[in-house]
């Protein structure tokens, strides 16, 4: 049967917010409502008749309500073919009522689990008779109509009342589909709390937000954001997001964690990697340095602040055509002022995005060959005390400060990489060359493109140096303080030669390879 006048429903739900409408509109349709525990006693509270499961069972909700819809009467009038003549015989033989419509919200086990709850408290909250009636009703979807979520619970009343108790097949087979993504994602959570670190484990990813976007990588692709990004971001203004925006927001929002709470600090993005960073007392000094790093590569740019954007800064950055701006807040006159591009994307973080981009544990994943890479996020950062200082010469306080600003920049730009920084600014940065010595070559003649005076600047590297020739053309080049992980077989070469022309090192122990 395709379109089938609903007679009578199954709600058992965790959530009982919107459900008011739902059950009087099924009031006024005649429908007879099935319910069980909180749901009836919410249903009744309600002036509305109900009938209890028990009734239809005979048998009571047992095991402190762990066992209260598992009953073949109650699975049989799901899972009927109305169209299945010995179906149709069984349920008289059995006096099985035949269920229409099913409604579920099942326990909230992943927030259970993210209040960092008693594990027995967790293991409660796995729905079984929840989870086991989403299924069978929406295995049965040519029959039954099932609803397994709260957010679907305004989309149910909107057909029940413009099919006054109608359902067709292409409604109940929608339904279903968003059941079965519900179902396998709660199954994935699950599995993923039990098998928790394990090195063995299965890859288990499911994620129920997606967000189209205007194309992928180019515009003959199509792309999709799968994530909540409306958890981390308001958008105020401009067009839609594309594959690449997303990119580099993810970079830009990456390196900013690792100035949250620090003083005033800008970056402008292109290509995932920074060409501009400053740290200064103002924000709109920080946008005017960090752009003075490399205003050709800025155009068309996605730029992010570590604090708010007033309107003296506004006014600066509108002079420059860039795709998106971030922050943590935009003052009322900046947002009216960068409005001005109607194209341009306006995002403001939201519930400390900053904090937990950076403090998150979440997989990094990868497609590769007919597979994922997986591991774990690069959560270090290079300390102060992580420094051991591998040459005579000690950096004097200035250059530490440098050193990790650099180090920080390092981190996040693609190897092989080289940054060169002076004053809590990047001059310049070589990326993705397959030598050290061509990133850094490259940083150099950037640098001096833009007229950046690099004597006394210091200079990061995200692997160690297997020969001294990097530490001998930065010195050329006037670089006087080097940081790097340190390592190689070959280290006292790079530190011989930096002894010999007062020239400073410190290794880090730590590498910080981005591919």
């Amino acid at each position: 049967m395709s379109n089938i006048k609903a007679k009578s429903a199954l709600i058992s739900v965790f959530s009982k917010e919107g459900l008011d409408p739902i059950v009087q509109k099924m009031s006024e349709l005649g429908i007879t409502i099935y319910s069980t525990g909180g749901t009836e006693k919410f249903i009744k509270d309600l002036g509305i008749d109900v009938v209890p499961v028990e009734e239809v069972t005979s048998y009571p909700s047992i095991l402190g309500g762990r066992v209260k819809t598992l009953h073949p009467k109650v699975f049989g009038g799901i899972l009927n073919r109305r169209d299945h003549d010995g179906d149709v015989s069984q349920l008289e033989e059995f006096d099985i009522p035949q269920i229409d419509i099913v409604i579920v919200d099942l326990y909230p086990f992943e927030k259970t689990v993210a209040s960092d709850a008693a594990e027995q408290d967790i293991i409660e909250k796995i729905d079984i008779g929840g989870i086991s009636l989403i299924r069978a009703g929406a295995k049965n979807y040519k029959d039954t109509l099932c609803v397994g979520t709260v957010n679907d619970y305004t989309k149910l009343l909107q057909v029940l009342e413009a099919g006054h108790g109608t359902t067709t097949l292409e409604q109940r087979k929608e339904f279903a589909a968003t059941c079965f993504n519900i179902s396998s994602h709660y199954d994935s959570a699950i599995y993923n709390y039990f098998a928790g670190d394990s090195e063995t484990k299965a890859l288990k990813l499911s994620e129920p937000h997606v967000m189209p976007l205007r194309y992928g990588e180019n515009p003959h692709q199509r792309g999709w954001f799968y994530g909540n990004f409306d958890d981390m971001f308001l958008k105020h203004h401009g067009k839609a997001l594309s594959y690449n925006n997303l990119l580099d927001v993810d970079a830009a929002v990456n390196l900013m964690s690792e100035f949250e709470n620090e003083a005033p600090t800008f970056g402008v993005f292109k290509h995932n990697n920074a060409c501009g960073v400053a740290q200064r007392d103002t924000i709109q000094q920080a946008y005017i340095d960090a752009l003075a790093g490399d205003p050709v590569s800025a155009f068309g740019g996605v730029l992010i602040s570590n604090t708010e954007i007033d309107a003296a800064t506004a006014t600066e950055i509108h002079k420059l055509f860039c795709e998106v701006v971030i922050a943590p807040s935009f003052a009322s006159d900046a947002l009216e002022i960068l409005k001005g591009k109607k194209n341009r994307i306006l995002l403001e973080l939201v519930n400390g995005a900053l904090s937990r981009k950076r403090d998150h544990n979440q997989l990094e994943v990868r497609a590769s060959l007919n597979g994922y890479l997986v591991q774990d996020p690069n959560l270090k950062t290079d300390q102060k005390e992580d420094l051991k200082t591998a040459t005579e010469l000690t950096p004097t306080d200035k250059q530490i400060e440098d050193l990790l600003f650099a180090s920080k920049l390092c981190k996040h730009t693609k190897s092989n990489t080289i940054v060169l920084a002076k004053n809590k600014q990047l001059c310049a940065s070589g990326t993705g060359q397959t030598s050290r010595v061509d990133a850094l070559n490259q940083a150099i003649h950037k640098a001096q493109s833009f007229k950046f005076d690099l004597n006394g600047a210091v200079m990061a590297s995200d692997a160690f140096f297997p020969f001294p020739d990097c530490v001998e053309i930065a010195d050329n080049a006037g670089v006087k303080a080097v940081i790097q992980p340190g390592g190689s077989i070959k280290d006292e070469l790079s530190i011989d030669y930096c002894n010999k022309n007062n020239i400073t090192m410190v290794f880090t122990g730590t590498r910080h390879f981005k591919h």
